[in-house]
């Protein structure tokens, strides 16, 4: 849930609202500032790396600095992306009055052995102030508009996403087999019983990749070649085919059947019902009891 910060904001910084999730690892940090005029803010070291993304600068312009006082080397551009190893020092700086910016944190170790992969060294350890990545930028938008979003498929989803990005960024490209096969009838019978037994809670993709012992990147693969959908889409697609079965089975309310297909309430089933029938709910048991 977004917090509020504490009282001891940086000089000219009205207001810092601050969201934070964790997919497959990876710490996602969605900060909003108002601020009313110029900022330099200081980033301490940290641990992980961090990849950066400015969602939205409005009224000015934003930059990520390795020295206070020394100004961006690479020009402005729009979408950009910026990258900082673990323990690079940096600053923020921004004359701009509204600033929403994404951070991720990786800890590559422990993310290589989860996707099975081995990030370029090269790649990790090159600080980079700016950088354009019109599909990294979309994939990281994507994750920052999810992050509070409580429904159980978007574990899977972000957890997703996080691999996507980080395989993008920081992985060789011949470090990747091209491997487009399909799972055997018996691996996709298995991955699927998993998720059915344990529906409608949330799941993570990397558990789901270990029932067959598969990476991550490998398995995501194979289930789309086998089902067409992504594991997310299948386990949200399976779930409002439960709840299809609830509303011409039974006479329960749409709250009940929200409940019980993982939904937060009847607001956001409805809209999701809505959005992949094409009708309502109400509207749907209706036309099936004609």
């Amino acid at each position: 849930m977004p917090v509020e910060s504490s009282p001891s904001l940086p000089e000219n910084v009205a207001s810092l609202q601050l969201t934070e999730r964790s997919w497959n690892g990876v710490q996602l940090s969605v900060a909003v500032f108002q601020c009313s005029g110029e900022v330099i803010l200081s980033l301490p070291r940290q641990e992980r790396a961090r990849l950066g993304v400015i969602l939205e600068e409005s009224g000015g312009t934003c930059e990520v600095r390795f020295h206070p006082h020394k100004p961006c080397p690479v020009g402005h551009m729009p979408r950009y992306l910026h990258f900082s190893p673990a323990d690079q020092e940096v600053w923020g700086h921004t004359n701009a009055s509204r600033v929403v910016d994404v951070t991720l944190a990786f800890e590559f170790d422990t993310l290589g052995e989860r996707l099975a992969t081995r990030f370029d060294p090269a790649r990790l350890s090159v600080p980079l102030a700016r950088f354009s990545n019109d599909r990294i930028w979309t994939l990281v938008k994507m994750l920052a508009d999810a992050v509070d979003n409580p429904d159980p498929s978007m574990q899977l989803y972000g957890d997703g996403l996080v691999a996507a990005i980080a395989s993008q960024v920081f992985t060789a490209p011949q470090a990747i087999p091209d491997r487009t096969g399909k799972l055997a009838p018996w691996q996709l019978r298995r991955v699927t019983g998993y998720m059915e037994s344990h529906f409608p809670h949330r799941i993570e993709l990397e558990t789901l990749a270990a029932q067959l012992d598969l990476s991550q990147a490998h398995f995501s693969r194979a289930f789309k070649a086998s089902t067409g959908l992504a594991p997310y889409q299948w386990q949200l697609d399976a779930r409002i085919r439960r709840a299809q079965q609830l509303l011409s089975a039974t006479d329960v309310s749409l709250g009940d059947v929200a409940e019980a297909t993982g939904f937060a309430d009847a607001v956001h089933f409805g809209r999701t019902f809505r959005k992949l029938t094409g009708m309502a709910p109400g509207a749907w048991r209706n036309e099936r009891r004609r």
